[in-house]
């Protein structure tokens, strides 16, 4: 588990690789992670934008950037969790991911940005 806390907003972050879904022989790697995002702070947040940075073992990197997390922007007010799960898929054994959320304060309307803390995607029979 990765846990990061800016501004009072806490990411936990999960990896799982999913060996239905991939495909070693042909370079294929599939990884889930789950997000767990907790609002410690006094005000009610939502969750504008995500920028992801994706690195794979070869040294190729890719960025994902856009609206919202899977479809939505969710608003968190203070004490709130929210979670989801997406995937990435890589051509190597083992890769890293980290990014940003762009929120906004509900309160007054400043838009500040949350570190996604970086977190390794190892397939367990890399580790052997």
């Amino acid at each position: 588990m990765f846990t990061e806390v800016t501004q009072g907003i806490k990411v936990t972050v999960e990896t799982y690789y999913e060996p239905t879904k991939s495909n070693p022989a042909f370079s294929s790697y599939f990884f889930t992670y789950r997000i767990t995002i907790e609002n410690y702070s006094e005000n009610p947040v939502q969750l504008l934008r995500r920028h992801w940075h994706i690195f794979d073992s070869n040294g190729a990197k890719s960025e994902v950037e856009g609206e919202g997390v899977v479809g939505k922007q969710p608003v968190l007010g203070s004490g709130e969790i929210y979670q989801y799960v997406s995937g990435c898929n890589l051509t190597t054994e083992i890769g890293k991911m980290w990014g940003t959320y762009q929120m906004v304060r509900k309160s007054d309307g400043k838009k500040f940005y949350v570190r996604i803390p970086e977190f390794a995607m190892v397939s367990p029979f890399k580790l052997n």
